[in-house]
């Protein structure tokens, strides 16, 4: 079987890094296209060996896309059509359709209660969807949440398929000499109480917050790994509060590793680095830097997390749901200050959510989209 994945863009992002660990689980031919920004994504991809392809589109309003977008899939021969984030659910789904390929799967990543990817929901973009939609033959939802969420709207249950997020939690199992090496390189005193957050840095994400828990925590560190269009403003905040030489912006981090010259920690030493991870979130789809960091052994503190909440709490015992509230955020985080850096056993939920297993179920998926395709549309 050939399949295509469409994506809206490259850069470092949850469901870009979240498509490029499966594909290396699913046993089967696999081209990536991408709408826009071939990013770092896009190098990391075509390192592990797959083809990557940039369609060069300027805008959502890009209509002349769609053209281009419908003869690479006619060229291509693909048996399937996995698409990835709203814009290129909308273009993909539709592509698909006129290039004659009757197995559309869609992945929804990012769906909240009042926004989309970070962007508000309105009645416009709630009606494309749906009607996009239907051109395919399933959903797919990250978590029981968002599954939910996709109900609501109007997606009938049998259209929806919950195939969760997953990890290789090895790569993230705790090791004493990285969490050493890791703070040397990033200016940290060796016995120093670090906290961590990782994400986009937008408004949604709160990060604010969580520099001003910290700041009002006298020798304590934060580290956040990411970037965006907050980026500045964190800093500004960190300054106005006296703790800039406590707050660490690193920037954007593989969550796979290390760089390739071993010089800048990605994710999973970044973690072994710190003492306590927090997510500041109010709304989140699935939450996988939380589970990432339960993988780690680390204590996690979170407002919202479904890949947790939807779960007994004996799934993950290391993870405690917070208020949204910073001087609740600086009281928990002085307890765990208090009581001194503790590494976990990693819990239940890091089972769970093992990438092998998220691979397995979505092949049950491609072989439903496959059995139940519509017929295809003769070529023009």
């Amino acid at each position: 079987m050939k399949a295509l994945h469409i994506i809206t863009g490259l850069g470092i992002g949850g469901a870009e890094q979240q498509l490029r660990l499966l594909l290396r689980h699913l046993p089967m031919q696999c081209d990536v296209l991408t709408l826009t920004n071939p990013g770092p994504v896009a190098d990391g991809l075509r390192a592990d060996g797959v083809r990557v392809v940039h369609l060069g589109m300027r805008g959502n309003r890009d209509l002349g896309a769609l053209p281009r977008l419908v003869r690479f899939i006619r060229r291509g021969g693909y048996d399937l059509v996995h698409t990835h984030l709203y814009r290129a659910c909308v273009y993909g789904r539709l592509a698909a359709r006129l290039a004659g390929v009757g197995a559309t799967v869609a992945t929804e990543h990012s769906l909240g209660d009042g926004e989309i990817e970070g962007r508000p929901l309105s009645r416009g973009v709630r009606a494309l969807y749906l009607a996009s939609e239907r051109l395919g033959a399933a959903t797919v939802a990250v978590s029981d949440t968002v599954a939910a969420r996709l109900q609501g709207w109007g997606v009938p249950a049998a259209r929806v398929h919950v195939v969760p997020n997953g990890i290789e939690a090895v790569r993230f199992r705790f090791d004493p000499r990285v969490r050493r090496t890791t703070r040397a390189r990033t200016g940290l005193p060796d016995r120093a109480f670090v906290v961590g957050g990782v994400g986009r840095l937008v408004p949604g994400k709160r990060f604010d917050v969580l520099v001003r828990a910290v700041a009002a925590l006298p020798g304590a560190h934060l580290l956040i790994a990411g970037d965006g269009p907050e980026r500045a403003a964190l800093r500004r905040l960190a300054a106005e509060l006296g703790a800039q030489s406590r707050i660490h912006l690193l920037g954007e981090r593989d969550p796979l590793g290390d760089s390739a010259d071993g010089r800048t920690p990605g994710i999973p030493a970044l973690l072994a680095a710190m003492d306590v991870f927090v997510s500041p979130s109010r709304e989140e789809a699935f939450g996988l830097a939380v589970v990432e960091a339960l993988a780690a052994g680390l204590p996690v503190l979170h407002v919202t997390c479904p890949a947790i909440d939807d779960l007994p709490a004996a799934q993950a015992p290391g993870a405690r749901r917070i208020g949204t509230g910073t001087e609740e955020l600086v009281a928990a985080l002085r307890g765990h200050m208090e009581a001194g850096a503790t590494r976990l056993p990693p819990p239940p939920v890091v089972r769970r959510y093992d990438i092998a297993h998220s691979a397995e179920q979505l092949l049950e998926v491609y072989a439903r989209a496959l059995t139940s395709r519509v017929p295809p549309r003769p070529p023009a």
